[in-house]
C-alpha cells in the first residue's frame, strides 16, 4: 500500500478523485490566456456546464456582461499572475442565465523555473449568505429611513464620551443644526449655560450609564440661541458582553405643552384668587350689614345725647366734647362700613351712561388737585371711545383711590398716566382671565412710575384691611373698594407691577348697550365715503360685527356686513358691487373664514383678505407658523390696530394696480 501511495501516477489519480469528489466547490484550471482546461463535478453542479461544453472556452463566460465590459476577467488574471493569488466576490452567471453570488479564489500555477502554467480556480456559491447580508443592509437602511423620517423627535446617538455620532431630520428641525454642523461636537452644546456650569450633561450620562436610562425635562438651546422646553430620554447602548458602546438620545419639544400647563395653572390661580375674594367679600358684606345696624343704634343714641345736652355746654363742657368725639368716630366707622359694602358689591349704585373721554378729562382736574404738585398727571383718551354705564361718583372715587396709591408709591414725585381704549375680549382671552366674560369693554389703565410691588404684596392687594403702610396711615380698604365697585359694575380689574418699575392697574368696564345692533339689522346698505373704498365684514358675533361696522364707518369707509360665509357669498358674486377688502373671522360655523377667503379670491381675483382670530390654532396657522400670504389680526382688536392694518392693505392693493 505504501508503494501505491508513493507512486506518482497513483497519487495523481487519487488527487483527481479528490477534486472530482468535491461537489460544493467549482474547482478547475485555466490556461495562461484564460481558457478553461479542466472541470470538476462541483463546477458542473454549480455552473450548469458539462465538461465538453465548457473546456476550451474563456472563463470570462461566467462573468456578467457588465463585468466583461469593464474588463474584470482580464484584470483578475493579471493580478493573480503578478501577485500569485486573487480573492474576490461578485455576481457570476450560470449556463441557464441565472446569477449567483460567488466567492472566487484564483491562484497562479508555475513550474520549477517560474514559468506560468495557468491558474487554479476555486468558486463557491455564497448567494444565501449575500442575500442574508443584503436583507440586513436593507433592514438597517429601512431603520435609518424610519428614524430620519421622524420630524417631531430629535433622535441621535452619542459615543461614550457624549460626542454626537448620528443626527436625524427631527433633530435638525428641533435644534436647528445640520448634521455637518453638529456631528463630532459634545451634546452639552444643547444645554443652557447654567446647566453646563452645574455639570448637568455629565450627570445625565453618568445616570444613564449607571441605571441604563435617564429621563428629564428642562430648557435646551437651539442653534439660533432660542430656548425650548425639552423632554429628554437617554438610553445606554451596550454590546453582548456589557461593554458601553454609547447612548441613544431622544428629545421632544414640549414648549407648547409646558406653556399650556403654565396658562392652566395661572388660570386656576386666578380662579382660586377670585373665589377667595368672593368668600372674603361675602364675609365682609355680612359683617358690614350687621355693623351698620349696630352703628345706627350708636349714632342714633349719640344724636339723642347731643340734643339733650344742647345748651348745657357751659355746665359740662367735657361731656359735650366726649359726645362730639364719639359721633366723629361713629361717622368714620360708618364710612368704613360703606367701603366694606363696596368691596362686597352690596353698595347701592346709581349707574348712568357716561362719555368716557369727557368723564376722564373732567376727573383729571380733580385728581391733579388731590395728588399735589409733585405728581404729574397725563390723561390719554381715544377717538371713537365707547360709552360706559357706571355710577360716576363711585367711578371717580375708584380712580382717586388708585391714584392715591400711586402717589404713595412715589414719595419723591413722579408721573401718573391714565389712558383709555376700546377692546374686545374673546373666549380665548377670557380662558386665561376667567373672571372676564367675552364681550366689548372700555379699558382704563392707570400707570405710575413708583416703586412697584413684590409678588407677595401683589397677590393680596385687593384683600380688605391688607396694607403695607404704617399704622394709622391707611385702612387697607382703598383697592378693595375699587375691586368691589368694578365687579358690581360688571367689569374686571387686574394689577401688573414690578419692583422699581412701577405699577399699572387695568379696569375693564362693559360697553354701554345702545341701538347700534338694531340699526345694523334694519339697514345694511353701505354708506358713501370720499374715497369710495368698500369693505365687506363677515363676523358671526353680532356685538363684534356691530363694533367693526361702527369703527370702519367712522373711519370713512363704505361697509357691507354679513353674519356668516353663506350670507357673504351672494354679495361677493354681485360683480356690480365694488368690494376692496374682505374682513372675515376665521372660526365660523359651516364654512370657515379661510375657505371663504379662497372662494372670494376666486370670484374676485386680487381681492385683499384680512382675517381675524382669537385662536393660535386654526385654519390659517399650521406648525406654529402663519400660512404664506395670510394677513391676520389677532383679537382683542383695538380701533387703532384695525385702522392701521386696513389702511395698509388698501394702500398696498392700490399700489399694485
Amino acid at each position: 500500500m505504501d508503494s501505491e501511495y508513493t507512486d506518482e501516477g497513483a497519487y495523481t489519480r487519487y488527487l483527481q478523485l479528490l477534486v472530482e469528489g468535491v461537489i460544493d466547490y467549482a474547482i478547475y484550471m485555466i490556461s495562461p490566456d484564460g481558457l478553461v482546461m479542466t472541470w470538476n463535478t462541483g463546477a458542473n453542479r454549480l455552473k450548469g456546464y458539462e465538461p465538453a461544453e465548457i473546456i476550451g472556452r474563456p472563463y470570462a463566460t461566467f462573468f456578467t456582461p457588465e463585468d466583461r465590459a469593464r474588463g474584470v476577467p482580464e484584470r483578475a488574471l493579471r493580478t493573480a499572475a503578478d501577485v500569485g493569488r486573487l480573492e474576490a466576490e461578485g455576481w457570476r452567471v450560470r449556463k441557464d442565465g441565472t446569477r449567483f453570488w460567488a466567492l472566487a479564489v484564483l491562484d497562479a500555477i508555475r513550474d520549477d523555473n517560474g514559468v506560468l502554467l495557468g491558474f487554479a480556480k476555486i468558486t463557491r456559491d455564497m448567494t444565501e449568505r449575500e442575500q442574508a447580508r443584503q436583507r440586513l443592509l436593507e433592514s438597517e437602511a429601512r431603520f435609518r429611513r424610519l428614524v430620519d423620517a421622524v420630524v417631531d423627535y430629535a433622535i441621535f446617538q452619542l459615543d461614550p464620551d457624549g460626542i454626537v455620532a448620528t443626527w436625524n431630520s427631527g433633530a435638525q428641525r428641533i435644534k436647528g443644526y445640520a448634521a455637518a454642523d453638529i456631528i463630532g461636537r459634545h451634546f452639552s452644546t444643547f444645554y443652557t449655560e447654567e446647566d453646563r456650569a452645574a455639570g448637568l450633561p455629565a450627570k445625565a450620562l453618568a445616570a444613564a450609564t449607571r441605571d441604563g436610562r435617564y429621563d428629564a425635562e428642562g430648557w435646551r438651546v437651539r442653534k439660533d440661541g432660542t430656548k425650548f422646553w425639552a423632554l429628554v430620554v437617554i438610553d445606554a447602548i451596550r454590546d453582548e458582553k456589557g461593554n458601553l458602546l454609547g447612548f441613544a438620545k431622544v428629545t421632544r419639544d414640549m414648549t407648547e405643552r409646558m406653556q399650556a400647563q403654565q396658562a392652566l395653572r395661572e388660570a386656576q390661580e386666578h380662579l382660586a384668587a377670585a373665589q377667595r375674594m368672593e368668600a372674603i367679600g361675602q364675609l365682609s358684606g355680612g359683617i358690614a350689614h350687621d355693623f351698620n345696624n349696630l352703628m345706627m343704634i350708636v349714632i342714633g343714641n349719640l344724636e339723642n345725647a347731643q340734643r339733650q345736652t344742647r345748651g348745657a355746654e357751659t355746665a359740662n363742657p367735657n361731656l359735650q366734647r366726649a359726645i362730639n368725639n364719639a359721633m366723629r368716630g361713629a361717622q368714620r366707622a360708618a364710612a368704613l362700613t360703606s367701603r366694606l359694602l363696596a368691596f362686597s358689591r352690596r353698595q347701592p349704585l346709581n349707574p348712568k351712561p357716561l362719555d368716557t373721554n369727557k368723564f376722564l378729562a373732567a376727573t383729571s382736574e380733580f385728581l391733579q388737585r388731590s395728588l399735589g404738585e409733585t405728581v404729574d398727571i397725563a390723561m390719554v383718551g381715544a377717538p371713537g371711545l365707547w360709552q360706559i354705564e357706571a355710577d360716576p361718583n363711585h367711578l371717580e372715587s375708584a380712580l382717586v383711590n388708585v391714584a392715591i396709591n400711586a402717589r404713595d408709591a412715589m414719595p419723591d414725585g413722579g408721573k401718573v398716566t391714565i389712558e383709555a381704549t376700546n377692546v374686545f375680549a374673546d373666549e380665548g382671552y377670557c380662558r386665561v382671565n376667567p373672571e372676564l366674560t367675552p364681550g366689548q369693554y372700555v379699558l382704563i389703565c392707570i400707570s405710575d412710575t413708583g416703586c412697584g410691588m413684590p409678588a407677595d404684596v401683589l397677590n393680596r392687594a385687593f384683600e380688605p384691611f391688607f396694607t403695607t403702610k404704617e399704622i394709622g396711615q391707611g385702612t387697607g380698604l382703598g383697592l378693595s373698594q375699587v375691586y368691589g365697585f368694578v365687579k358690581q359694575s360688571g367689569g374686571h380689574i387686574k394689577i401688573y407691577s414690578e419692583v422699581d418699575h412701577g405699577t399699572t392697574v387695568k379696569i375693564y368696564l362693559p360697553r354701554h348697550a345702545s341701538q347700534i345692533i338694531e340699526e345694523e339689522q334694519e339697514n345694511l346698505a353701505p354708506e358713501p365715503s370720499e374715497n369710495g373704498e368698500t369693505i365687506l365684514i363677515v363676523e358671526d358675533d353680532n356685538e363684534l360685527r356691530a363694533y367693526l361696522l361702527e369703527v370702519l364707518r367712522t373711519l370713512g369707509y363704505r361697509v357691507l356686513s354679513a353674519p356668516h360665509a353663506q350670507a357673504a357669498l351672494p354679495i361677493l358674486e354681485r360683480k356690480a358691487t365694488p368690494i376692496h377688502l374682505l374682513l372675515t373671522d376665521v372660526v365660523m360655523p359651516s364654512m370657515n373664514g379661510r375657505e371663504l377667503g379662497r372662494r372670494a379670491q376666486e370670484l374676485r381675483p386680487g381681492l385683499g383678505v384680512l382675517y381675524m382670530t382669537g385662536y393660535s390654532r386654526n385654519a390659517v396657522v399650521h406648525h406654529g407658523r402663519l400660512d404664506e400670504g395670510v394677513e391676520l389680526l389677532e383679537k382683542p382688536i383695538t380701533q387703532n390696530a384695525l385702522a392701521a392694518r386696513v389702511r395698509s392693505m388698501l394702500d398696498r392693493a392700490a399700489a399694485r394696480t
